[in-house]
């Protein structure tokens, strides 16, 4: 079967995340806890995707693979908690697009962690991609969550996107050590673990009735995206595909608008102009300096 262009399946794959989003916040505003709506996020994600390695026949990672993970899943869960409980306080548009400058915090903690340089102008480009998320933060959302804290909510998402970076320069070092299956049960099974205890210890440890189909489909919503990526970004080049990941301002305005009769203000689409700039601005710059270090002509960058 011939597989879509691979933008396509990026798109999808965005809509998939926008649709993990919207579902979570609908689950959550219905009486959910956020715990609790988290921790089964990742607990029927777990169960598909062991269910998906066990069928798969491969060997179980070493006990230093192991601890790795379990670490890397610590950042990994508190960004995914913050984030999700930033919906319950801001609107879902909002959240999306303060979540861009996660993009632009990968670079300075891989120079922390990895000792990977910074150019001048991605140090620039990072600065003004944060004045966009600080004027996304100032915009008025109508529809928003009535008893919502714009405070807390900003301040969640911010977290999120630190951690979110954290946790993508961290499996850096493993993705050429384990395959995406292997990667992604990880990303399911240890986040599931972390919450299980904090669940029964401080909230009702099951969603609300009515809320169980809304999250087992975030569970198949979330391996779609894994799957659909994972597909494009083996058949086209990442400079090629990543600015299509912003079509999830367009995706997030419309669920909230469909579902929670959200309506951004002209500062959440002003602040997320400046981020995506600053943010291919980075990525265009991060790809001349790797050609230029590998040696490669300038010329044809856009090869």
């Amino acid at each position: 079967m011939r597989l879509p262009h691979p933008i396509l399946l990026v798109c999808f794959g965005v809509i998939f995340g926008c649709g993990v989003d919207a579902v979570m916040k609908h689950v959550m505003l219905g009486g959910t806890s956020v715990l609790t709506a988290t921790a089964w996020r990742y607990i029927l994600g777990s169960v598909i995707m062991v269910a998906l390695f066990a069928a798969s026949r491969r060997p179980v990672p070493g006990l230093p693979a192991i601890r790795f993970h379990a670490l890397r899943s610590l950042a990994q869960v508190i960004s995914a908690f913050c984030f999700f409980y930033s919906l319950t306080q801001i609107a879902l548009a909002e959240a999306v697009v303060m979540g861009f400058s996660a993009a632009l915090m990968i670079a300075p903690i891989a120079r922390i962690i990895l000792g990977e340089k910074m150019s001048r102008i991605t140090i620039i480009a990072t600065l003004i991609g944060f004045t966009g998320a600080a004027v996304a933060a100032t915009a008025q959302t109508a529809g928003a969550p009535e008893d919502g804290n714009r405070l807390y909510g900003t301040a969640a998402i911010l977290i999120s996107a630190v951690l979110y970076a954290l946790n993508i320069v961290l499996l850096r070092l493993r993705s050429k050590e384990e395959d995406s299956l292997t990667l992604v049960t990880f990303m399911n099974v240890f986040p599931a673990l972390f919450l299980l205890p904090f669940m029964f210890l401080f909230t009702k440890w099951t969603p609300e009735t009515h809320s169980w189909g809304a999250m087992i489909g975030v569970a198949f919503l979330g391996i779609g995206i894994w799957w659909l990526m994972t597909l494009a970004y083996a058949k086209a080049k990442a400079q090629t595909l990543a600015p299509f990941e912003y079509t999830g301002l367009i995706w997030s305005a419309l669920l909230g608008y469909a579902f929670f009769q959200e309506i951004p203000g002209w500062r959440v689409y002003a602040g997320a102009a400046i981020i995506i700039t600053a943010c291919l601005v980075v990525a265009f710059e991060t790809h001349f300096v790797a050609r230029r270090e590998a040696k490669l002509p300038t010329s044809d960058i856009l090869t």
